[in-house]
């Protein structure tokens, strides 16, 4: 069974499964779907054309662009923001807390006066694979790749592609997905796309007409 939501901007409304979770204040765009037992929380907002699996989660305030997928048992903590185009695999966690406690140090009890939510952003296009972890606050690069199964504890740059525990630079992607072909030296270009690509300075950005693509 299913049931809908008010239309949003673009008119249509999203498609919420009768199992879900989601909090009359949380704001879902048209033509997203959340499927069974998925959780989203208070003043969360969820973009259009997205998809948020089976028993995601998705805390309070978080922010989801356009056309963004979270796949099933992803964990999306507050105060995580996902750009436009993000893919999030399963089993995924986006983390919020650097000093994780249960207790203050005389063993009261840790309220949430008594810590500061940290968060993890995922740039325009960014994907994380299957049951990666990011530990915040980091930042996710435009079209960069987290491997799955690694553990994320700095900043990933545009376009790059990191694997392992920690996670460590192994290469670079491009909007597809594929590994860069390095063509001469500091250019790239991906096999799929044909896109060309220069590094400078350690950091690589996307050529075309008239300049670069930021």
């Amino acid at each position: 069974m299913t049931r809908t939501r008010p239309p949003g901007p673009g008119g249509a409304a999203p498609v919420v499964e009768r199992s879900a979770d989601v909090a009359l204040s949380a704001a879902i765009g048209a033509h997203t779907r959340v499927w069974h037992l998925a959780q989203v929380r208070e003043h969360a907002r969820v973009g259009e054309r997205c998809t948020i699996g089976r028993g995601a989660y998705v805390g309070p305030g978080v922010r989801i662009g356009d056309g963004c997928k979270v796949q099933n048992h992803a964990l999306v903590y507050e105060p995580a923001v996902l750009e436009d185009g993000v893919f999030v695999g399963p089993a995924v966690v986006l983390t919020n807390d650097l000093r994780p406690r249960a207790v203050m140090p005389d063993l009261r009890p840790q309220t949430d006066a008594d810590w500061e939510a940290v968060g993890v952003r995922l740039r325009q296009g960014a994907s994380v694979g299957a049951r990666a972890v990011c530990v915040a606050p980091v930042t996710i690069g435009r079209w960069a790749m987290v491997a799955a199964g690694a553990v994320v504890t700095r900043d990933v740059p545009d376009f790059a592609l990191v694997a392992g525990v920690p996670a460590r630079q192994v290469g670079w992607v491009g909007r597809s997905g594929s590994r860069l072909v390095e063509v001469a030296p500091g250019r790239y270009r991906c096999p799929v796309t044909g896109a060309e690509h220069a590094l400078a300075d350690g950091l690589l950005r996307e050529l075309g007409q008239g300049g670069d693509r930021r």
